[in-house]
């Protein structure tokens, strides 16, 4: 493998966006796991492919397109989970729905060929482009900005909403944020393991590090370095065996995953 990464600049530059990708989902995955909005998550990805759509139609880059879908659909899942209780999660299945069916309309009427198509949905890390690593580079940039800014004040919405509001924290201001973030996040797993894939490999290795670490910042880096790891594997593995680089990916982090709640049952890893 080590050869192989020295021969060929696409194996290069998957590593770098496996790496980078890692540390985005270990920073902004911790968030999503301690706060459970996991089916938010999952919306914000899916409602994306209705900019992929868009990109298509409107011949403009798809990658575009979805960083537009995921930012409104964040901020308005935000919204509705802020003012909706009750509702919801009918109401965010109803902007997952309605996300996705635009991008199926918007591809079926555009014009010629849709190429690349797939690698959207199921992901192509091993045709990641060096461009695209300083896109996801200056992505990641701004969201470790973000989140060491308003690290305390993120931690104090996610486990105490209301003391945070006592303290006169704009709570529903950084839970927009938060949801933005994560909105950027998706746009960068998407090139990796695609958006039907994104949701786990923004949860897994968070839920992983949950298990083993005592603090949020120990839990953001446990996750970041599983991320790269189980990466690294499902590179190599899709690679030398010719599978779904992504699929192969998202294997890996989902059988480590089951390995530990095996430890944990048998005593090996104790809930922090």
């Amino acid at each position: 493998m080590i050869d192989a990464i020295l021969k060929f600049e696409f194996l290069q530059n998957a590593l770098g966006a496996g790496v980078l990708v890692s540390i985005a989902c270990g920073i902004i995955g911790t968030f999503v796991v301690i706060n459970r909005i996991v089916f938010i998550s999952g919306g914000i990805a899916h409602a994306a492919y209705g900019g992929i759509g868009l990109g298509y139609f409107f011949k403009f880059s798809p990658v575009l397109g979805a960083i537009l879908f995921s930012l409104i659909s964040a901020l308005g899942m935000g919204l509705v989970e802020q003012k909706t209780k009750q509702r919801a999660d009918t109401l965010i299945g109803v902007m997952w729905a309605i996300g996705m069916a635009i991008g199926i309309i918007l591809i079926d009427l555009s014009e010629g060929y849709k190429s690349g198509l797939e690698s959207y949905l199921f992901g192509s890390i091993l045709t990641v482009p060096r461009k695209d690593l300083i896109i996801m580079l200056i992505l990641n940039l701004i969201i470790g900005g973000l989140v060491s800014l308003f690290y305390k004040e993120l931690v104090a919405i996610s486990f105490d909403p209301v003391f945070a509001t006592t303290r006169n924290l704009p709570v529903d201001l950084l839970y927009l944020m938060l949801m933005v973030m994560i909105a950027l996040t998706v746009v960068m797993v998407m090139q990796v393991v695609g958006l039907i894939l994104v949701i786990a490999l923004l949860t897994i290795p968070s839920a992983i590090a949950e298990k083993l670490a005592k603090d949020i910042q120990q839990m953001m880096i446990f996750s970041s370095v599983l991320g790269i790891i189980f990466t690294t594997i499902g590179i190599a593995l899709s690679y030398y065996v010719n599978l779904t680089s992504g699929a192969t990916i998202i294997l890996v982090a989902g059988f480590a995953y089951l390995f530990s709640l095996l430890f944990e049952k048998v005593g090996i890893i104790k809930i922090k």
